[in-house]
C-alpha cells in the first residue's frame, strides 16, 4: 500500500507490502453535520452546563480570553469571530477584551504570528498578547502543592474564557479545558510542580480518572476561575468538526468522549514496526512537540520492536532544558533515573523518550542532523521509506506494520493492557 505522511509542509511516501501492513490508523467514522465556523456558533448557542456566554458577562467588565500558540493547530482564527459576536451581544466593549496566547514554557512568537493565529478581524479590534511568566500574580496553592502563579491580565480579569483545541496528552490525559491556563499562563516554577507528577502511572494518554496530574490542573483552574470555555475538535485535515462551550469541566467532558469515537483505536496485537507522523505543521515544528507522536506509538509497539518516527524538525530540538538533558546524559536510562529524582520542566520529555527506548528502537526521519538525531539516543534514516525498508530486513518477511498518520491524535489501546 502506498502512504503518505505529513512532514513539515511536505509529506513523506512510504510502500507497505500487503502481507506486512497490520493497519493503517486514521479516524474513525464518525457523524458530522455542521463543521467550522458554523460549528462554533452552534456549540455558543447550546453550551453545556453553562449559560450562553452573552448571558454571562456584563458591559465594563474586562474579559481574557485564553487561547493556544503556535504550536498547537488550535485554529483561534475561526473561532474568534463568533466569540466576539457572542461577547458584544453581553455589551462587552472591543477596548475589554484581552486575547492571551497560552505559550507555556514556549518560545515568545512574533506579531506575524499573533497576527495568524488571532485572524485580522480580532488582531485588528482587540488587544492580542503573549503570556509572560515574568508577569504573574500569585493566586493560591493547590492541595497537592503546586503554586498558582498566573499572567497579570488573566489574574486580573473579571472573567476568563478559556479556548483550546482536545486531543490526547501523554499524561494530562487530554488537551483543553483548564489546561489553557495551567500550564498555558503559568511560571516555570508552576509548570514544573504540576508536570512532575508525569512519572506517576495514572499520569497517561486517555485517562482523567484518577489521573493526579489532571486533576492538579483542574484544581488550579478552579482557583483561577473559569467562567467559560470553548474547546473544538480537530479531523485529520485540521477542520473542526465538533466544538462544546459552557461549564469548564462539563463542556470539556463532552469534547473528550467525542474525541475518543473519533481517534481511540483498538487493536488485537501490538507491531513489529511502527510507522508514526505527527501529520505535518505546525505539530512537528521541533522534536520537544514531535515527541508526542512517538509517546502514542509506544502503546502500539511490541517489546524489541521499532517506531520510525516521522517529523520535520526543522526547529531543532525546539526546547533549551530539553536540549540540555539530552546533552548531559551519558545513556537514554540515565534520563528516566534523573527525573525520577530531579524533576525538571523540559527534561521531562528527554525523559519520556528515553522510557520508549526501553522498550523499541526508535528511528528518526526529519531534518536534523544525524549527530542531533543520535544526540537524542535516536538512530537517523534520511527517508521513512529508507527506515522502512531497513526495518522489514530486520524483522523478516513476517513482519507486521502498523503506520500511524496522525499520531499526535491517534491513540492506539491494545485489547487487555
Amino acid at each position: 500500500m502506498e502512504l503518505e505522511l505529513g512532514f513539515g509542509t511536505g509529506t513523506q511516501r512510504i510502500s507497505v507490502p500487503d502481507k506486512n501492513l497490520m493497519a493503517v490508523l486514521t479516524p474513525n467514522d464518525v457523524k458530522r453535520e455542521l463543521t467550522g465556523e458554523a460549528e462554533v456558533r452552534r456549540a455558543l448557542e447550546a453550551p453545556i452546563g453553562s449559560p450562553r456566554l452573552r448571558e454571562i458577562v456584563k458591559p465594563g467588565e474586562k474579559i481574557a480570553v485564553i487561547t493556544s500558540d503556535i504550536t498547537r493547530p488550535m485554529p483561534t482564527w475561526k473561532v474568534m469571530p463568533a466569540l466576539l459576536d457572542e461577547l458584544y451581544a453581553g455589551g462587552v466593549r472591543p477596548e475589554d477584551i484581552t486575547l492571551v496566547f497560552a505559550l507555556g514554557s514556549h518560545r515568545p512568537q512574533t506579531e506575524a504570528e499573533r497576527r495568524h493565529l488571532a485572524g485580522e478581524r480580532a488582531f485588528s479590534e482587540i488587544r492580542c498578547v503573549d503570556s509572560d511568566p515574568n508577569d504573574c500574580v500569585h493566586m493560591g496553592v493547590t492541595s497537592r502543592g503546586t503554586p498558582v502563579d498566573i499572567f497579570t491580565p488573566v489574574a486580573k480579569a473579571d472573567r476568563r474564557i478559556c479556548l483550546g483545541n482536545i486531543e490526547y496528552h501523554y499524561f494530562a490525559g487530554y488537551s483543553g479545558g483548564a489546561k489553557a491556563v495551567m500550564p498555558g499562563v503559568s511560571t516555570r516554577a508552576a509548570i514544573q510542580a504540576n508536570h512532575a507528577r508525569m512519572v506517576e502511572e495514572t499520569s497517561c494518554a486517555g485517562r482523567i480518572e484518577g489521573n493526579n496530574l489532571r486533576a492538579d490542573i483542574e484544581e488550579a483552574g478552579a482557583i483561577v476561575g473559569i467562567d467559560f470555555i470553548l474547546n473544538a475538535v480537530l479531523d485529520e485535515r485540521k477542520e473542526i468538526i465538533k466544538a462544546v462551550a459552557g461549564d469548564v469541566t462539563e463542556a470539556h467532558r463532552a469534547g473528550c468522549a467525542f474525541l475518543d469515537t473519533l481517534y481511540l483505536k483498538k487493536l488485537d496485537s501490538r507491531a513489529d514496526i511502527v510507522v508514526v507522523s505527527q501529520g505535518g505543521a505546525p505539530k512537528d515544528l521541533n522534536l520537544y512537540q514531535t515527541q508526542k507522536a512517538l509517546d502514542n506509538a509506544k502503546h502500539a509497539v511490541r517489546k524489541g520492536g521499532t517506531v520510525i518516527l516521522v517529523g520535520s524538525c526543522r526547529e531543532g530540538y525546539g526546547e533549551g532544558v530539553f536540549a540540555r538533558w539530552l546533552s548531559e546524559a551519558p545513556d537514554a536510562h540515565s534520563m528516566i533515573r534523573r527525573v525520577k529524582t530531579h524533576f525538571e520542566l523540559g527534561g521531562h520529555k528527554a525523559a519520556a523518550i528515553a522510557m520508549v527506548l526501553e522498550n523499541a528502537k526508535v528511528v528518526l526521519v526529519s531534518e536534523l542532523s544525524d549527530e542531533q538525531a543520535r544526540g537524542a539516543f535516536l538512530t537517523p534514516a534520511r527517508s521513512a521509506q529508507e527506515a522502512l525498508d531497513e526495518a522489514l530486513r530486520v524483522y523478516g518477511p513476517d513482519a507486521r506494520v502498523l503506520v500511524m498518520p496522525y499520531g499526535g491524535s491517534t491513540l492506539p489501546r491494545v485489547a487487555g493492557a
